[in-house]
């Protein structure tokens, strides 16, 4: 019995209707970036949509987003894209490539050029800032309960040619509970943090794990005293490497520009590339394919992209 059929049988029939959908629209969406260069002159329209778009005459009609595909859970708060003559699909797609991988505006725009969709960079730039957040929201919304034991580290970043610090908690499992740029790294800063993080998860963890800054200390014994305090170099290795994904975009990027586009950028992305980015080394070929089909559906679902997905 393949692995796909077994995990089938466990499920309701109303979670098999599903998955079904899911796995579906996953593929549709497959299908859609995937399209030759031919498709450029063709007309694309669905019955959910009012109106048709002509990507060869740069041609695109005010689409009607609110409709939810058949069997998809409705979200309580729909994204609302009024106003944009682009379809959802493109902007999510956008934001998508975006946070998910180390590009560029531009570089996003000469992708969506090659499949026909005639986008400006300052287009793309205004739409991971207007909806990158909302979408790394609606993402944490949708994920467990933290763990009870949190990371805590802070790291260089150069911004604008001066120094700054990133603060990042993490959990046991390595999901990022939250991050802050600050211009220091005192008891003030630490405290800071803290406060933010405590209101961010509405409770405290059961052990603090930190490295040997004098700051995290004197910060634990004014807002968390009861809490158990590990305070060691080796013991902290799981935030330690939480910092990876943002060197390497902070290298593609080529630095910040200020500390405020610093905080929104990694607050998006922080909650945007994790979901992409499941313990593949942990995986077989068929459960990571099955697996990012799921975290597919949950994006399309997210930005009030599945009706048109699988309308399509």
């Amino acid at each position: 019995m393949t692995l796909r059929r077994a995990i089938r049988r466990d499920l309701s029939p109303g979670e098999r209707a599903g998955l079904a959908a899911g796995e579906r629209a996953a593929r549709r969406h497959d299908v859609f970036l995937a399209r030759p260069r031919g498709w450029r002159n063709q007309v694309w329209e669905t019955d959910h949509v009012q109106g048709c778009c002509h990507v060869g005459r740069r041609v695109w009609d005010d689409l009607s987003v609110g409709c939810v595909g058949r069997g998809a859970p409705v979200l309580s708060e729909s994204l609302s894209y009024k106003g944009h003559r682009y379809p959802a699909e493109v902007i999510a797609h956008c934001v998508w490539l975006y946070f998910r991988f180390p590009l560029s505006y531009r570089e996003v725009e000469e992708l969506m050029l090659q499949r026909g969709v005639i986008v400006s960079y300052e287009t793309v730039r205004r739409w991971c800032l207007k909806f990158g957040q909302a979408y790394a929201d609606r993402l944490r919304r949708r994920r467990p309960a933290a763990g009870d034991k949190w990371h805590l580290d802070e790291v260089y970043l150069k911004v604008n040619g001066q120094w700054q610090y990133l603060w990042r908690a993490v959990d046991q499992d390595g999901n990022v509970l939250d991050i802050l740029v600050q211009s220091r790294r005192n008891a003030k800063a630490a405290k800071r943090f803290m406060a933010k993080l405590m209101k961010k998860q509405c409770r405290v963890p059961r052990v603090l794990v930190t490295d040997k800054l004098k700051s995290y200390g004197t910060a634990h014994k004014a807002l968390m005293p009861s809490v158990e305090h590990r305070s060691h170099k080796g013991l902290n290795n799981r935030a330690e490497n939480s910092h990876q994904p943002t060197r390497q975009r902070e290298r593609a990027m080529k630095g910040f520009r200020s500390p405020g586009a610093a905080q929104r950028f990694l607050s998006a992305f922080s909650g945007i590339s994790p979901h992409f980015r499941p313990p593949r080394h942990l995986m077989t070929a068929s459960d990571h394919r099955l697996e990012m089909t799921l975290r597919f559906t949950i994006w399309d679902h997210i930005t009030s992209t599945t009706g048109l997905s699988t309308a399509a």
